[in-house]
């Protein structure tokens, strides 16, 4: 049976003892802070992974969301979100009215909010860019950015 990596967000910190007790029931690696964990679990799918992973922790983690840690054959990261019985409701009668699966609409809500970050992210650089672009030339600013980025310990990811 193939094993899937998984990445779990935690609402709160973990503490040792905590994360010692959740790793008992299935490895788990923590990172500095404790509030992301990945680990191995066996599952003929990834969604089966996810569900498996929330099934046996759930209890013991604050668990926020599970995540497939690479991506699938579609490119896609697979997301296990723990719903509010209300929300999980209004969410199954909103994509019934419009003729689609709770996750195709969730899937969709979650592409237009990237693409409006991505936008907005996008509009803020260039109004930056021109902002120094007004005190100096291309050329220099190029030449700064290159240097700056040549510096840089780790380069956010977006």
């Amino acid at each position: 049976m193939p094993h899937h990596a998984l990445e779990i967000t935690l609402t709160r910190p973990l503490s040792p003892a905590a994360l010692h007790q959740a790793a008992r029931k299935l490895p788990l690696v923590a990172n500095h802070d404790a509030t992301r964990l990945m680990a191995l679990v066996p599952a003929k799918t990834p969604h089966r992974a996810a569900r498996r992973l929330r099934h046996r922790l759930e209890a013991q983690l604050p668990i926020d969301v599970i995540t497939t840690h690479y991506p699938d054959a579609d490119h896609k990261v697979i997301l296990n979100v723990a719903l509010p019985t209300t929300v999980h409701a209004a969410l199954t009668a909103a994509a019934r009215r419009e003729c689609q699966s709770p996750e195709s609409l969730v899937e969709l809500a979650v592409h237009r909010a990237l693409a409006e970050h991505a936008e907005q992210e996008n509009d803020r650089l260039d109004r930056a860019v021109h902002r120094l672009l007004a005190h100096t030339t291309p050329a220099y600013l190029l030449s700064a950015v290159g240097h700056a980025l040549t510096r840089l310990p780790e380069s956010p990811t977006p």
